[in-house]
């Protein structure tokens, strides 16, 4: 990377290296002011960050899909040399969640403040419950609602609650679409 593609990602005071790697952004991705990403880093196409949110791939890499929503305040990391933070496309990640070296796999929902931990996976159209703790290495089967600390399964989810997690994934790259045209002066979608 060139100088002053280092001093541009300075400058917009979002993206940072951390030793040779460099956050890799898509098409059309929302950063928020406040987002800090570092490191080894890639974020797919129409995916969003938002308001004072860290993702950090500094002992590891993290990678997030397509179409991804990951809300305010929260905290991405990883786990030297052992777990990677893997999050699938259309995943809504809620506020305030913590997930530390764990995957996420595609149209999967996490509540507010959730903590998910090392080694842990949501499997397609899993949902955990907001201020749930799933331990490391814990499996959130498809289809399935977890809760509680630690998390256990709950319930089936109902056919009207997969759909919302699709439905949630959409809303939100519309919301960060209405959100870059604000903040570029453009009114109305």
């Amino acid at each position: 990377m060139e100088s002053s593609q280092i001093q541009k990602l300075n400058k917009d005071e979002k993206l940072f290296p951390y030793l040779n790697y460099f956050p890799q952004v898509g098409k059309n991705v929302f950063l928020a002011s406040g987002v800090k990403v570092i490191g080894n880093v890639q974020i797919g196409d129409n995916s969003s960050i938002w308001y004072n949110t860290v993702v950090r791939g500094d002992v590891h890499y993290i990678k997030i899909g397509e179409g991804t929503n990951i809300q305010d305040c929260s905290m991405l990391h990883v786990t030297n040399g052992k777990f990677p933070l893997i999050i699938g496309n259309k995943v809504t990640v809620g506020h305030s969640v913590k997930l530390h070296g764990c995957t996420l796999d595609d149209s999967c929902f996490i509540g507010i403040g959730a903590i998910i931990l090392d080694g842990a996976k949501v499997e397609p159209h899993g949902m955990v419950a907001a201020g749930s703790v799933v331990k490391p290495g814990f499996i959130v089967p498809s289809g399935k609602l977890v809760a509680g600390v630690p998390a256990r399964i709950v319930r089936e989810l109902r056919n009207e609650e997969i759909v919302d997690i699709e439905s949630s994934a959409e809303r939100y790259i519309k919301y960060s679409e209405i959100t870059m045209n604000s903040l570029n002066g453009v009114s109305g979608l």
